[in-house]
């Protein structure tokens, strides 16, 4: 309650606008995060892409599918090097990925909507091929993404948007401790099609349980020799 009795906010002390980020390489125990480059990532992007041959990874972004390589690499031009969105490659590390090419680019994501004068920041602009889909890396990935804007820069809120219809993405985020806040009726023409835009965060006073979920199902212990899981993340502790 303020002198007026009436309720507000609770306090927030000695707060300072956070840093941005600026970090070209984060690395976890399954991935490595790269800026975004063309000359370094936009042939391996576009094969592994190609696996996905009917396009349906690109149903709900605003961008793609990708025909040619002459097609891609502008676009890769064009998002790689900005501050907003912040774009990543995501550099496949894991030793337990058959019959994969060890350190190869196989899929992008990036920070989007940066607010460091009040500690907010997204992950969006997700993009897995098929070799990186439903595999560690994935989950990896963005837990390299949230704890560098929790731990290291300090940031207050951890936002996630996707088209309300999109099933995958708002089960992905379900599972990676996001909390559902609602929908946003014809946020947004994508496509020439509608989109109602569904939202997801966490805060910095979630972020510490999330945390221990996230790092207890991604230790190498909770996975047999072929990288497979023991537990799924739903019921980690």
């Amino acid at each position: 309650m303020n002198e007026l009795g009436q309720p507000v906010g609770h306090p927030v002390p000695e707060w300072t606008p956070r840093p941005l980020p600026t970090a070209a390489v984060l690395k976890g125990t399954y991935c490595r995060l790269e800026r975004l480059d063309a000359d370094q990532h936009a042939e391996e992007l576009f094969a592994a892409d190609q696996l996905d041959t009917r396009g349906e990874s690109w149903t709900y972004l605003p961008y793609g599918p990708f025909g040619t390589l002459a097609d891609y690499r502008p676009w890769v031009e064009q998002v790689s090097g900005g501050k907003d969105p912040m774009f990543y490659a995501i550099i496949d590390t894991d030793p337990a990925a058959a019959g994969s090419v060890s350190e190869r680019a196989v899929g992008v994501l990036s920070y989007l909507r940066l607010q460091p004068e009040i500690g907010l920041i997204e992950i969006g602009h997700v993009h897995y091929s098929p070799l990186l889909q439903r595999r560690r890396a994935a989950t990896d990935a963005q837990y390299l993404l949230a704890s560098h804007a929790f731990d290291e820069l300090g940031y207050r809120r951890l936002e996630w948007k996707c088209d309300a219809l999109n099933a995958p993405s708002r089960a992905a985020a379900t599972r990676l401790g996001f909390t559902y806040e609602g929908t946003f009726r014809q946020a947004a023409l994508v496509k020439g099609r509608n989109r109602d835009t569904a939202w997801y965060s966490i805060t910095d006073a979630e972020w510490p349980a999330v945390r221990d979920r996230l790092t207890s199902w991604l230790h190498p212990d909770n996975f047999d020799g072929e990288g497979q899981q023991r537990t799924p993340l739903r019921r980690a502790t």
